[in-house]
């Protein structure tokens, strides 16, 4: 039997998976989240000798449920196919005393393939189900990889627009490099004069804009999201963590049903949400560790119970983490709240409002599985030569986050307990920060000339992703105020 999803801020508004993976958003600018968490209905012991392809269907059947599984099946094999340069799809390897899950073997080189290889499919799929005829646009903000794979997952996907929009000081040369050459002819990408936070904010009230959503619906358009704030996100993340559990019990590492921890660099905080997704969904997870960079405004409410977004943003070598609204813990709040809609609904009024909220003690007490902690620029910098030197082992400055913080733990708590960690980006996407980390006389050298030294020590070839991008052509450069994100995508539009 299926069930529903319902916005976070009313419980009365509700939609299948279909309908919600289409809208993105609720209309009152809450986050989808399903009725129920359903337990996996295969034994993890079952699911350690299936294929990464096997085991997503294991747990997507259970959460979208208005997919046939012929439907599901055609998702899935489509999305997780020769675009990833490892069969395994997701390989966990052993470095620095933790089990580390590479995210990183898709399209774009950071885990938000994962789901965006899969999304256009569920996306279109859903469209079809639900006779949907105007042309879906994809609307984006991203904080450097979310835009890549969004735009390599939906270019010149038929039926669907895309665009992006990322600070234009904010990501990365390579990140830049790649969204700025996309050639998908339905594609659009633009740099705001902001931070992230702008470019998601702006992305949000577009969403939230009743008078263009009508205008566009009379054009034969209609907006939808490839942010981690869609569950079309969301779900496909959750598969890899059962997966990476069960990879272990395969390697002999566990047996079926010991506890393990998970740490995860955590931006928009929809990763770590898919790990305690996986948790009640039967993944035994003790302790989450969310893993902060110099932008704690995650650790700062894990420490205190206070969300404060009233802040410095600075800028950090891990910039797909440099955010200070994170939307999906919205999506905990919610449950933490007793999946009280009403509850939720003035956390985030306040937050909108003031720019902060408190939750109740009694939440609090519900936050006992989460650890929190962060990472200066500085210590990520020693972390990636320090992993290096141990074992020749190359982090991104996003795993390091991660590595950094697990230490952290380790060190306070002496806990033990076999560690998942989530690689989520190549080190290949952030090679100046990564190279100079390991020697700063690397600085002097200019980006590709970087790209072929770090393929030397790490002894891991070039990815395509980076090869193809070497002399691409520029195909995008608009760049816009925040103030004017409308005014472009109605051009791009031609309405």
């Amino acid at each position: 039997m299926g069930f529903l999803y319902r916005s976070t801020r009313n419980a009365d508004e509700t939609a299948t998976a279909s309908e919600a993976i289409l809208k993105g958003l609720a209309s009152d600018g809450g986050l989808f989240v399903p009725d129920e968490i359903p337990a996996l209905d295969v034994s993890l012991k079952e699911l350690s000798k299936m294929t990464y392809r096997e085991v997503a269907f294991e747990v997507m059947k259970l959460m979208l449920t208005d997919f046939t599984d012929e439907e599901l099946r055609y998702c899935i094999n489509n999305a997780y196919d020769s675009k990833f340069d490892n069969e395994l799809i997701v390989p966990v390897k052993y470095h620095h005393n933790a089990y580390i899950a590479e995210l990183f073997h898709g399209k774009t080189i950071a885990f938000k393939d994962m789901a965006l290889s899969i999304l256009p499919y569920l996306m279109t799929t859903a469209a079809r189900k639900n006779n949907i005829k105007n042309e879906i646009v994809i609307l984006t903000a991203t904080s450097g990889d979310t835009g890549k794979a969004a735009l390599a997952g939906f270019a010149d996907v038929p039926g669907t627009k895309i665009a992006v929009f990322y600070p234009k000081n904010g990501v990365s040369p390579i990140q830049e490099k790649q969204m700025v050459t996309e050639k998908g002819k339905n594609t659009f990408v633009a740099g705001i004069t902001g931070n992230f936070d702008d470019a998601q904010t702006g992305v949000k009230q577009i969403f939230n804009n009743t008078e263009l959503a009508k205008e566009l619906d009379e054009k034969g358009f209609q907006f939808s999201s490839a942010n981690s704030i869609n569950i079309g996100r969301l779900v496909p993340q959750i598969v890899y963590y059962v997966y990476s559990y069960t990879r272990l019990i395969a390697a002999g590492t566990i047996n079926e049903g010991d506890k393990i921890n998970v740490v995860v660099p955590t931006g928009n905080f929809g990763n770590i949400l898919a790990a305690y997704y996986a948790s009640l969904m039967g993944i035994p997870v003790d302790r989450f560790i969310c893993a902060s960079n110099d932008n704690k405004v995650l650790y700062d409410f894990f420490t205190t119970g206070t969300y404060d977004r009233n802040r410095e943003f600075i800028l950090t070598s891990s910039p797909s983490m440099d955010i200070l609204i994170s939307s999906n813990l919205e999506r905990l709040i919610y449950r933490l709240a007793g999946n009280s809609a009403e509850d939720n609904a003035e956390f985030m009024k306040q937050l909108s409002e003031t720019g902060k909220y408190t939750i109740t003690d009694e939440m609090k007490k519900n936050l006992f599985h989460f650890y929190g902690n962060f990472a200066t620029s500085e210590e990520v910098a020693e972390t990636i030569r320090k992993v290096y030197d141990e074992d020749g082992y190359v982090l991104d400055t996003h795993t390091a986050v991660a590595v950094n913080v697990f230490d952290k733990y380790r060190a306070e708590t002496g806990d033990t307990t076999p560690t998942i960690i989530a690689s989520t980006a190549s080190p290949y996407k952030f090679t100046r920060s990564v190279m100079t980390a390991i020697d700063p006389a690397y600085d002097a050298k200019g980006d590709f000339e970087l790209v072929d030294e770090l393929e030397k020590i790490s002894a891991t070839p070039v990815p395509k992703a980076i090869e193809e991008i070497r002399t691409a052509e520029v195909i995008h450069n608009t760049v816009c105020d925040k103030e004017d994100m409308v005014k472009v995508v109605k051009n791009f539009l031609g309405i």
